[in-house]
Order: C-alpha cells, then structure tokens, then sequence
C-alpha cells in the first residue's frame, strides 16, 4: 500500500527538514524530468544535499519517495 504522501511536493521548509529528519527518500525533478533521488543530508536556503549530490531549491522540485 502506497503512503498518501507518495510524490507529493515538499512545499515548505518544514517538510524539507521532517524528511530529513525521518531519513524519507525523495525525488529530485527538474522539469519533469527526475535528475536524482535519495535522503536529503543537508538543507540551506538555497541548495539541498541529497545523497552526494547538491541540487538547486529554487531549479529543482523534490517529492517524496515513498
């Protein structure tokens, strides 16, 4: 059974660090086309880590994983 969360956009700085937190997996998209995928390791107002590498904020739309 899918969580109802499943490839919901992470919209706000809260959701960001609860999925880092709680080590969720996400999916980085860019357009739409999905550029990388992991658990987020570090977060700034500006790039987000996920797994090795750095991706845009603002360029970039991450959704849950699972």
């Amino acid at each position: 059974m899918k969580s109802r969360r499943f490839m919901q956009p992470l919209t706000s700085p809260i959701h960001f660090h609860t999925a880092m937190i709680e080590q969720t997996p996400v999916a980085v998209f860019l357009g739409q086309e999905m550029i990388g995928s992991g658990k987020i390791v570090q977060i700034t107002d500006y790039i987000v880590k996920v797994g090795n590498e750095f991706y845009v904020r603002d360029a970039c739309t991450f959704k849950y994983a699972v």
